[in-house]
């Protein structure tokens, strides 16, 4: 693969895209409807970060939302925290889902590892969630009970959600991957009355079954009154140890035939679902997402930024505790088909997904920069392997997906489709800087800012700076910011995490450059950057540079300086099997450090190790590794129920003992 530089053209939407596009469709709108004209994207953002109040009224209007009490202003208090929208609005996400129901098209295309390719049409998910919202209101569901789902990514998830939200419910959700503490440290909060579980899943061609964590959850969980038992591995005849458990075919079965969906009519604040942070260094923080927030937020980034349509069939590689299933979800807001899997994308190889996309007929594939740089590192083609032919996106989220991530897209699937990386949060449940139909696509850099997200990078003085990488804040409130976080008292938590920094500004914690041309590049977490004798660096770069050698797998980077202390950074890789990690490899590593990111950021030692330790949703733990290498103690640095793989966590610990020891010799 050639090299090619950050900022390089690779592709440009045909006149024919642009105005295909749906943001070409709005603008046009906005000129008819508003009289409002705007020479380029990058006008309409600035107009839609400005005229809050005009923009997201233009977006309720545009999508036509469905209120059955109107709203008296838009926004009441333009603050944050604080900001108060559309009062008086009440409404109902699932009634906006419903209204896009069609004899023609799937809604929902289904594949696991153990079962074949099945569609859901639209008619039998609007069947099986009028009975699924019967059975959750015999069971006493009412609007503001929490429901909550230890469920795989099926479609009895997406059935159960639309049936809680029907109600004004207030749904949560979390992998079967989890164990029981990390799924308790989440519920425990937020005290459900019903429980939907799985019995089991099937991951890498093997069974896991979770009966005993399910009765783990029940026993531990006190407000729940019942849990409705999704069978997947097994025939459902063994419930030992289960109590005030009934199987789910059972619970649909319970409703009358030929009923009817009613959908509670909620506040435009009410919330809709609990999220979670990723727990890595605490107790999860349940961040409160209402359903109007989320509803005009999904409808404006699938819409207008996806470009998605009733046309599209839309995957994302995603788990129920990863905000991507939320988003995924949205896409059934404009009429799309959605697909699901459930199973490893690397069994039985990197080409499952790709299949997928065939036998699917995809048209927007949406994944990881990790799972991109897996497919590189497997060697693969897909695009000569497959029939890719109505495939016209390709998403990237998760982490910072490399200039090789994008140009390997464009050799390697299609050279004609839009590759959109995105970037955003749990926290707001979307993206706030991502993709555009309308321009083109430079390698390692993202398109553009959302329409209605002023993301800003701010330098510590804390002002607004260009083509220099600085602090990701958003400067202006936004629809489906949170509430409130569960169980926090005059929103300390709320504060603490995001304005403690800059007052009135949300500070996301993350690194960015945005450029003259309005698009950006993520440089990781801006709490586990690297600062280097006064120069900034976000790991994600050094990553990039590292894991480009052959030999490595994996790596990991922390910097270790403190106030009087010199700066002393290790840089741990994975190495493919067979490799050794020699001083000629240790030079190559640091030449290539040197050559890509700077002299300064050449790490002073290099250490093998077996794994890289990893959120429960895949994210590289950085801070916690630094707290522990920095002296703290485990318990206090880290949530090894919140981790994928804990038993890494030793390593550290060891290494943390001999650096302490070293430090007092010295």
């Amino acid at each position: 693969m050639s090299v090619i530089s950050e900022g390089t053209l690779l592709w440009e939407p045909s006149p024919a895209v642009q105005e295909k596009a749906n943001l070409t469709h709005y603008m046009g709108w906005l000129k008819k409807e508003r009289g409002l004209t705007f020479q380029s994207y990058h006008d309409l953002w600035g107009w839609s970060v400005t005229d809050l109040e005009r923009f997201w009224e233009s977006i309720w209007d545009f999508f036509g939302v469905r209120a059955s009490t109107e709203y008296s202003s838009v926004l009441t208090k333009r603050e944050m925290p604080g900001a108060d929208w559309f009062a008086g609005a009440e409404l109902n996400y699932t009634e906006h889902v419903f209204r896009n129901m069609s004899v023609e098209r799937p809604a929902l295309l289904y594949k696991s590892e153990d079962r074949a390719l099945t569609e859901i049409t639209w008619q039998e998910l609007y069947d099986q969630t009028v009975a699924m919202a019967y059975a959750l209101r015999q069971l006493g569901v009412k609007r503001g009970d929490r429901v909550v789902a230890y469920l795989p990514h099926i479609p009895e998830t997406i059935v159960a959600f639309l049936a809680c939200a029907s109600l004004g419910a207030i749904w949560s959700s979390c992998s079967p991957d989890f164990g029981s503490p990390s799924v308790l440290d989440r519920f425990q909060q937020i005290e459900p009355k019903v429980l939907i579980a799985v019995d089991g899943y099937c991951w890498n061609g093997r069974i896991y079954d979770r009966r005993q964590v399910v009765a783990e959850l029940q026993a531990a969980l006190p407000a729940v009154e019942k849990t409705i038992l999704v069978t997947l591995v097994t025939d459902g005849s063994q419930l030992k140890g289960l109590k005030d458990t009934m199987l789910w075919d059972e619970a649909l079965d319970s409703a009358p035939s030929g009923g009817m969906l009613e959908f509670e009519q909620v506040p435009f604040n009410h919330p809709l679902w609990v999220l979670y942070s990723s727990g890595t260094t605490g107790l999860p923080k349940p961040i409160v997402q209402g359903q109007g927030g989320i509803l005009l937020e999904h409808l404006k980034t699938v819409s207008l930024h996806l470009d998605l349509t009733p046309e599209d069939r839309f995957f994302w590689y995603t788990s129920t505790g990863w905000m991507m299933w939320n988003l995924l979800t949205g896409g059934l807001l404009v009429g799309s088909a959605l697909i699901l899997y459930n199973g490893s994308p690397s069994y039985p190889d990197m080409n499952v997904l790709w299949q997928l996309a065939e036998d699917t007929q995809m048209t927007y594939f949406g994944g990881s920069a990790a799972y991109i740089s897996a497919c590189i590192k497997a060697g693969i083609e897909p695009g000569g392997e497959y029939q890719l032919n109505r495939l016209r996106a390709v998403g990237s989220t998760g982490s910072p997906l490399s200039v090789e991530g994008f140009k390997w897209v464009y050799d390697n699937v299609h050279p004609d489709l839009a590759l959109e990386s995105v970037s955003g949060g749990t926290d707001l449940c979307t993206p706030f800087v991502g993709g555009c139909r309308i321009l083109p696509v430079h390698a390692g850099e993202i398109q553009c800012r959302y329409l209605g997200a002023k993301v800003e990078a701010f330098n510590e003085a804390g002002q607004s700076v260009v083509d220099q990488v600085g602090d990701l804040v958003v400067a202006e409130p936004m629809p489906s910011m949170p509430l409130f976080f569960w169980n926090d008292p005059q929103d300390r938590r709320y504060r603490e995490s995001y304005f403690e920094m800059f007052p009135g500004i949300w500070r996301h914690g993350d690194w960015i450059k945005i450029n003259q041309r309005g698009g950006c590049v993520i440089y990781g977490r801006s709490d586990s950057t690297i600062k280097r004798h006064g120069v900034r660096m976000g790991t994600s770069e050094i990553y990039q540079a590292v894991e480009m050698i052959p030999e490595i797998v994996d790596s990991l980077v922390v910097d270790l300086e403190t106030l009087g202390q010199e700066s002393y950074m290790p840089l741990f890789v994975v190495l493919r099997e067979g490799v050794t990690l020699d001083d000629a490899l240790k030079a190559r590593i640091g030449a290539r450090i040197r050559q890509d990111i700077s002299p300064r950021h050449v790490p002073d030692e290099i250490f093998a190790i077996e794994q890289i330790p990893r959120t429960l949703s895949g994210k590289k733990i950085e801070v916690p590794i630094r707290k522990i290498l920095m002296g703290h103690p485990l318990e206090e640095a880290a949530n090894l129920d919140a981790m994928s793989n804990p038993e890494s966590i030793q390593f550290f610990v060891e290494l943390a003992e001999r650096i302490q020891k070293r430090s007092k010799r010295d």
